[in-house]
């Protein structure tokens, strides 16, 4: 797929293995390094939250391993249809109502058409006239389709990196990390803000995990918003039987994102249904300051919005 940027420049800030020397630290000294700089860059009792809606749902083409989406594989996800701009208008409507400042739109495509990136349009300006930031993700983006959607004024694109580079087609075959990285390219050459990062637990080593957030860190400047996911296991998908993480090696990870990219949000994203509140709390006080917010994730289930509300009086947070 031709894209019309180069892909973004890189620099070299720390290196895989910087990063993974940060892993290796004693835990407590870990979170006390990745907690000042947390403090010195942002406010340590906020945490920003954002909505996602699966605004078209199942059927992609691609073979992304930890997906659920994907036509490849019956995993029960059924293959829907773009939604009606009336449908997405009362989702984001809700979600405000509930607290969130962002509302996040993912369509289960290897990348758009003209004629629904037109209606997925509609939909941003629905979303920005409700006085709430927009983000999409709706996978690699087409030859001057990114400065489109900056022209609808839209606030953020997400495209993650999903893992380190070395790692890459242990977990998707269909394209490739660079197909990834263009159009991330694209995205800011439009001058919107990028939302990237990566999903652990997918059986890669703490040697990938380092040199994901290492490439992450390496982008200039660093993606605006790196959301963390921890692999759901979803039967059906090859990586269903992938091995359990160890609760503090994501505690670790957030706190080497929060380290080597000191002023971006560090998002807790998919995997929280699963975590007790004091692992968030850990990950909170490691860095983390964004969490998605409501109680779907595209097709996986996350905290209901009451849980986290309870959750952040317990802990003293305020909402962004």
């Amino acid at each position: 797929m031709q894209i019309d940027a180069t892909p973004p420049p890189q620099h070299s800030p720390f290196s895989t293995d910087q990063v993974e020397a940060l892993y290796a630290l004693p835990f407590m000294d870990l979170l006390q390094r990745a907690h000042a700089v947390h403090r010195a860059h942002h406010d340590p009792n906020a945490v920003q939250r954002s909505a996602l809606l699966s605004i078209k749902t199942g059927g992609c083409s691609e073979d992304c391993g930890y997906c659920s989406q994907s036509a490849r594989r019956d995993t029960g996800v059924p293959r829907g249809k773009l939604l009606e701009l009336a449908e997405v208008k009362v989702a984001a409507k809700a979600a405000k109502e509930q607290g969130a400042s962002r509302f996040c739109m993912g369509a289960a495509w290897r990348g758009p058409k003209e004629g629904d990136l037109d209606r997925v349009i509609e939909m941003v300006r629905a979303v920005k006239d409700l006085g709430m930031e927009a983000c999409l993700t709706l996978g690699l983006l087409g030859p001057g389709q990114a400065r489109k959607l900056a022209a609808a004024g839209l606030d953020y694109y997400n495209h993650n990196l999903d893992t380190g580079a070395e790692y890459y087609d242990q977990v998707v075959t269909t394209h490739s990390q660079e197909a990834r990285m263009e159009t991330l390219g694209a995205v800011r050459a439009a001058d919107m803000k990028i939302c990237c990062g990566g999903i652990i637990g997918m059986g890669e080593s703490r040697r990938v995990r380092a040199s994901l957030i290492a490439q992450l860190a390496g982008m200039a400047p660093p993606p605006d918003s790196v959301p963390i996911n921890h692999l759901v296991s979803v039967p059906g998908t090859p990586l269903a039987d992938a091995p359990p993480l160890d609760p503090f090696e994501f505690v670790r990870t957030i706190a080497a994102a929060r380290i080597t990219m000191p002023q971006s949000f560090v998002r807790l994203s998919a995997g929280r249904q699963a975590m007790s509140d004091e692992l968030q709390a850990l990950c909170f006080f490691a860095g983390a300051n964004s969490i998605f917010y409501g109680d779907r994730l595209l097709t996986t289930d996350n905290p209901e919005a009451s849980r986290d509300v309870a959750l952040f009086e317990r802990l003293g947070l305020q909402p962004v």
